[in-house]
């Protein structure tokens, strides 16, 4: 709850989102519509709940569920007024370059099909980022319909901690590397228009760290409240995968994974790994010759040649198919690695 000047209020409320892209959207929508219709569902109750969707470029784009939800903006049954719709646009889905995820030139122009407005802005400056936010508020608030803000930014480090951008995006992370952070571009700007001095943002920075740190440290001791907000009960009724049918095994022997390992890790003579690879192909193999430590990754290649060696077909398609080997050249574009590579010699 944030409170304001005149005993104003405002409830946040942030929706668990599953790792399935944009499935979010639908969800929040909905509960949103619930609270308008408890609130006596009027154009009143319309503007006291606001939902908010924040989408990364290439999902908004990509996911067919944008587009359905934003089709039934002002169908009667589930208008709720409008949607906020908040793309953090980092021009890259996880490695896909924004050329390859769509067809048009920009992430936003979904939008277009239904004559939203549409605010681009620059990530870099937190004064308009904070100005097409509040216009986007207005906005929705005046017109009740949904409004766009397209946060042109870009992604510092990888998806997660195991995407290494540099193998995939080379060229473009050179730039972003050499890039000053978003607050190092606002404080000089500061500093530069006698807004404040270097004194003050480094302590404003120290204090707001000291915060953060006092924060983790209580981290060690926090035991969350047993009235728990998610439903963790088992549901009446509800069976697991195994009490409808069997598993039948699938596994094979030991011996023939660590040949697939071979070929996993295996690359042709004259072909220039990157080095960062190459550690981890090297990592790789002394796992596979272990035994002990596999990770998800090399266990899912392993599935797929003992698949290919059975004559199986496999399908590398989505994020599976990211091209795993670089070359080191000017352009340094991503290689694809053929399916072949996976099955093992005999």
């Amino acid at each position: 709850v944030f409170s304001f000047e005149g005993g104003k209020t405002i409830t946040a409320t942030l929706e668990a989102n599953p790792s399935h892209l944009e499935t979010v959207n639908t969800v929040t929508l909905g509960r949103a519509r619930a609270k308008q219709y408890y609130l006596g569902n009027t154009e009143e109750s319309r503007t006291r709940v606001l939902p908010i969707l924040f989408h990364g470029d290439a999902s908004f784009a990509g996911q067919g569920v944008v587009y359905e939800t934003m089709q039934l903006a002002h169908v009667q049954e589930f208008d709720v007024g409008g949607t906020i719709h908040v793309i953090i646009n980092n021009q890259v889905g996880f490695t896909t370059d924004p050329v390859d995820d769509r067809s048009t030139l920009y992430t936003s122009d979904l939008g277009k099909s239904f004559n939203l407005p549409i605010l681009h802005v620059n990530g870099d400056d937190p004064v308009a980022v904070t100005s097409a936010f509040e216009l986007a508020a207005e906005w929705r608030q005046t017109w009740q319909t949904d409004v766009i803000v397209d946060v042109v930014c870009y992604r510092r480090f990888g998806h997660n901690e195991t995407d290494a951008p540099e193998y995939t995006q080379p060229v473009l992370y050179k730039q972003i590397n050499k890039h000053p952070r978003t607050e190092a571009v606002y404080a000089k700007s500061l500093v530069d228009s006698g807004a404040a001095t270097p004194q003050e943002l480094e302590a404003m920075k120290s204090s707001i760290w000291k915060e953060h740190e006092a924060a983790f440290k209580e981290a060690d001791s926090f035991k969350p409240s047993e009235e728990a907000e998610w439903v963790a009960t088992k549901w009446e009724g509800f069976v697991r995968p195994t009490d409808m049918s069997n598993s039948h095994p699938t596994g094979v022997d030991v011996e023939l994974l660590r040949k697939i390992g071979e070929r996993l890790c295996y690359t042709p003579d004259g072909f220039k790994v990157h080095n960062g690879l190459k550690r981890q192909l090297k990592k790789k193999m002394e796992d596979l010759e272990g035994g002990e430590t596999i990770d998800w990754a090399t266990a899912e290649a392993l599935a797929f040649g003992s698949l290919l060696l059975e004559g199986n077909h496999v399908r590398m398609k989505g994020l599976c198919e990211t091209g795993p080997i670089v070359k080191e050249s000017k352009s340094e574009p991503p290689v694809d690695v053929c399916p072949r590579c996976f099955r093992p010699s005999k």
